[in-house]
């Protein structure tokens, strides 16, 4: 780990030099940045409130703001269903067409990158933490809390203090059975969950390069275990040729200078990297996967989900691997794709088949299992294989389960044994 004294711009510093209109910002200053797409999900219900009290008549830009119902869906209990009432008279109210409600829905943060609402150069705010990772787009996209989005809502800008940026360089090549949830468990495991807290991290190297947009999604979206404010990839050819033929708005494609300053430097090479797991009850709890295994960890529940790793992609590697085995008894195996069009996907390639004939439960698109609010909530004592993001106490519902953070092919693998398990032992 290095430091460095550039005097050019981070991506970050760029971009947020671009949404304020400036030549250049420095970190610690304050900014009035105008705001590129603007997303909510249930809990920007109580977004509307003080959107009224400060005396807002209209949304500066309708078609910037996104709206997705996604944590209960469709609504499991009597809050959660007035939260749905309370945004759908909103975006009826004030215009809002671009409402993703329960029949087109799906997890906010994928709902936004498949159908490009985030392009390069963006500045993107969501009220959720995860909204960092539309940053593998090239873009700065940072969770607010509900008054922000009031005033973002009302005005099209936001304050921001421009954070210092954290560079992390990677490469060598992953060995089999290794992949990019495993790369960012690895380096949450070193920068621990208050080691970026309020930095923009920002990845690199000829690793990074090679990844595709879902891996670059996945590395993005733990940069909010780490604290950081915001997670980029800087934006190129596999960016560009993903966003294409979907992308809502002009592109403003930014890269950090050659000299850009940033606090540390991490340099990474996974070339011998093993899985890893995130063990309980925290997501920089990490150990290698082998480890974890050789202790014979019984599980109660499996989660295939969430933001982190619940695309196609994953959810074809996982079914793939399921192909002739049986959920192990005693088992919950949840699988809950990341959009209703993921789900479409599964359904057309039979993959929703192979999973229930395994003796797994495929659910619609949600959040699901991974905040504890909804289907899947843990009992006290259980423990769960789980390809989310976060395993703090109570996350998934009691204080006392367990929950191991790894890969989709490792839960996979961990239903079917009924313990932690490796997936190479099934390749």
């Amino acid at each position: 780990m290095t430091g460095a004294n550039g005097h050019g711009q981070s991506l970050a510093e760029k971009i947020l030099a671009r949404a304020s209109g400036a030549e250049r910002v420095v970190p610690g200053e304050i900014i009035e940045g105008s705001v590129d797409l603007a997303m909510m999900h249930e809990q920007g219900a109580q977004t509307v409130a003080p959107f009224h009290q400060m005396g807002a008549e209209r949304v500066w830009d309708p078609d910037r703001v996104v709206i997705a119902i996604d944590h209960w869906v469709p609504a499991s209990t009597e809050g959660a269903a007035v939260l749905h009432r309370i945004l759908r008279k909103f975006a009826a109210e004030a215009n809002l067409s671009h409402f993703y409600d329960v029949g087109q829905h799906g997890i906010c943060h994928q709902i936004l990158a498949e159908n490009g609402w985030v392009v390069p150069g963006d500045l993107a705010v969501g009220t959720d933490s995860h909204t960092n990772m539309l940053g593998a787009m090239g873009a700065f996209a940072t969770g607010i809390g509900p008054t922000e989005m009031a005033a973002v809502l009302a005005l099209g800008r936001l304050w921001l203090k421009v954070p210092t940026s954290i560079a992390i360089r990677v490469k060598g090549s992953f060995g089999r059975g290794v992949t990019a949830k495993d790369l960012v468990l690895r380096i949450v495991g070193e920068v621990k969950t208050t080691g970026a807290a309020y930095r923009a991290v920002e990845y690199s190297g000829p690793l990074i390069e090679r990844l595709s947009m879902p891996e670059r999604f996945t590395l993005c979206n733990m940069t909010t275990e780490m604290g950081a404010k915001a997670g980029m990839v800087a934006p190129d050819q596999t960016t560009f040729d993903y966003l294409r033929p979907i992308a809502k708005h002009a592109m403003h494609p930014l890269r950090s200078d050659g000299d850009a300053a940033y606090e540390r430097t991490i340099d990474l090479n996974v070339d011998g990297m093993e899985p890893m797991v995130a063990c309980p009850y925290s997501p920089d709890n990490v150990r290698p996967l082998p480890e974890v295994v050789r202790e014979h960890v019984r599980i109660d529940q499996a989660f295939l989900g969430s933001c982190t790793n619940a695309r196609i992609e994953d959810l074809r590697e996982g079914a793939a691997l399921m192909k002739g085995q049986k959920v192990a008894k005693g088992v919950r195996f949840i699988v809950s794709p990341a959009s209703t069009k993921i789900y479409e996907q599964c359904l057309e390639e039979g993959i929703i088949e192979t999973f229930t004939r395994a003796g797994a439960v495929f659910t619609n698109s949600s959040c699901s299992a991974c905040f504890g609010g909804n289907m899947g909530i843990l009992a006290p004592e259980e423990a769960c294989a789980s390809s989310s993001n976060r395993n703090f106490p109570g996350r998934m519902g009691a204080k006392e389960a367990r929950i191991y953070l790894m890969s989709p092919a490792a839960v996979v693998a961990s239903a079917i044994r009924g313990e932690i398990a490796d997936p190479r032992e099934f390749a």
